[in-house]
This record gives structure tokens, sequence and C-alpha cells, in this order.
């Protein structure tokens, strides 16, 4: 496919690490993730790059050596970095003065080494991702000073960004307080008011909108909903994109089965699912479209790549070829389904 053709297909590096460690299965190293993305091919088609969590074991954000180390750790598998992830979660956006404070100062510690990276022409494009790092629980004590209390936060984060050219992305996922339901993320995002910010869906996170896990009054599907209701399906699909697509500007290809995981009645987060996974509720390819194109149907190029997010998946899985090849070929059809030059 022409070099010219987008949007630019990533992996994300941070399944090696996310839900490992101690009471579970040891951390896949980085080198492994980038070695498996990149001999990942589909006839004759590859990945472009990865999307990168700047957390350990893999990054050390005061490591000042560390861009450089990682633009050539990256760029001699022929990749490109995108998105990263910023490691807020020391300091939740609605906790103490303390708390607030670690949370931007992360978001510019991130932001520092994102540019860095932009200086080396290893990062052509790409975001900052952000979560409000406090839990549904916490957020619900008080809906309406919390609310604001994130928007504060994130205020000062896009702040700091913006001194660096940066724009930063809240991430969809229904166990982050204040952007738990998509009327909570909306609300969230319009009291920020900040044109550096944005929304990041992921279609396996997002999904779980439409179900209510953690705001059930915000439910898009019917209380009786069945899955083999394709049409409904697409009409939730519709409403959802079309609140947030205009907000969106990161986007995680992913597969959900329809369920959620997690702790008590509260902070569940959405499955990812292989690829192939039989019991997969989304059509990726057809589905996706919601996500890259507008109501009418026209493509929105609001961003210039979109990355698998194969977050908690085993060990067992990650470290098979055949896992990657088959997500590779899985954003190859989202491709070609949307495609622009």
């Amino acid at each position: 496919m022409s070099e010219n053709i987008y949007p630019k297909l990533h992996n994300a590096t941070w399944p090696g690490i996310v839900g490992k460690g101690p009471d579970s299965e040891p951390p896949i190293a980085l080198e492994k993730m980038l070695e498996m993305t990149a001999a990942a091919e589909v006839g004759g088609v590859k990945f472009d790059g990865v999307d990168v969590g700047l957390f350990d074991p893999s990054i050390d954000l005061d490591d000042a050596d560390g861009p450089k180390r990682l633009a050539d750790q990256v760029s001699k598998y022929n990749l490109v970095i995108g998105s990263l992830v910023a490691p807020i979660w020391g300091g939740p956006a609605l906790g103490s003065k303390e708390d607030r404070a670690n949370f931007v100062e992360q978001v510019r510690k991130s932001c520092i080494y994102g540019q860095k990276l932009k200086e080396m022409g290893i990062r052509p494009y790409g975001i900052v991702r952000i979560d409000s790092a406090s839990s549904v629980e916490s957020w619900a004590k008080d809906p309406v000073n919390n609310t604001k209390l994130i928007a504060q936060t994130f205020r000062e984060a896009c702040d700091v960004a913006a001194d660096y050219g940066e724009k930063l992305a809240a991430e969809g996922e229904i166990c982050w307080g204040g952007m738990h339901s998509w009327k909570a993320m909306l609300d969230t995002l319009e009291a920020v008011d900040r044109p550096n910010i944005g929304f990041q869906a992921d279609m396996s996170h997002t999904f779980l909108y439409l179900l209510g896990y953690n705001a059930p009054e915000h439910r898009i599907l019917p209380e009786d909903y069945q899955w083999d209701d394709r049409e409904a399906l697409t009409e939730g699909l519709k409403k959802l994109t079309a609140a947030l697509r205009p907000w969106t500007l990161d986007f995680h290809v992913a597969q959900n089965d329809g369920t959620a995981y997690g702790s008590g009645s509260h902070d569940k987060t959405g499955r990812h699912c292989q690829a192939t996974d039989p019991n997969g509720k989304l059509d990726i390819a057809v589905d996706a479209g919601h996500w890259l194109r507008n109501e009418n149907g026209e493509l929105t190029k609001a961003f210039k790549h979109i990355c698998w997010d194969g977050c908690m998946f085993p060990n067992a899985v990650l470290e098979q070829q055949k896992t990657w090849n088959d997500i590779l070929a899985a954003m190859i059809k989202v491709r070609n389904l949307n495609s622009w030059s």
C-alpha cells in the first residue's frame, strides 16, 4: 500500500505491562512487543508504528536520555511512534491539591518526552492520553462538584500541554469516574473548555457505554436487548458516535464480547477480545466506520493513525505471532473500508 495512504496502522506496547506483575503474569519487555509488531505481515502489509505507554518498567520519564534510546529502539524496526499514555495514576484528577499537582506534572513530563520524540522525527502524529485516575465510586459521592474538579485538573493539564504543542485525549473507559458513561464524558469535556482536549474512543471500552454498566440511566441499548438484533446495535452505535465523534482525536480498534469485568459493582472495565474471537459482538471493519466517518458517511480524517489495543491479553496470547497477524489483518480491513491519501 502507498506511503501516502491513511490511517496508518499502529500496535500498542502497553499490553505487555498493564495487568501484569507480582499478582499476575510477568511483564513482557518493550523490545519483545516491538519485535512481534514488526514481524507481523499480511499480504505484504506491515504495521506502520506503535503507541507507547510512558510508564515502568519500559519508560522512566526522569531519564534525560530516555527519548533518544526509545527512538533508536523503535526506528530499528522501521516503526514510528504515535500517541503516548501519560502515567497520571499517582494523583487522581479529583484528589487533593497535591494529587492534582502531581497529575499535571506527569502530563508535563509526558509532553516534554513527546516533544523530544517529535524533534527526532520518530513521532509524526499522535496525542497524549489521560484519564481521571479516579474511581466511579469516589466520583459518585458528589457528581456535580467532582466533575468540576476533574475539569479544573484537566484545564491545568491542557494549559501545560499547549506549551509543548500537544493535544490531550481523555480515554472513554467505564472504570474512570466522570468518564464512565457517554453522557458523563461529554459533561466533563464540555466543562474543561480548552481547544486542545478531546476524546479517545476504544471500540471495546467505549462499546460498553451502550450497555450502561456504571450508569444505567445513560444506557443506549434497551434492557431486553438481544445480541442477534444487529439493526438495534447499529442504531445504538450511530447515536453514541454522533455524540462523541466531534470530540474524537484518537481511536483504538478492538473487539468486545459484551461483558465487563473488574471489582465489585463499580469500576468495571471492557474486556478486550482477540480479533478472531467467536464471541465478539462487533463487526470490526464496519463498526470502526462509525468513528471514522461522519453522519453523511464522509471520512472525518480527524487523526492520522489508528491503534489496536490488546490490553489484558494473557501472555500466552501476546507471545504468539499469529495473534499479531490476525490483529493486523483486522486493521487492514478497517483501513480498506476507510482509507484516504
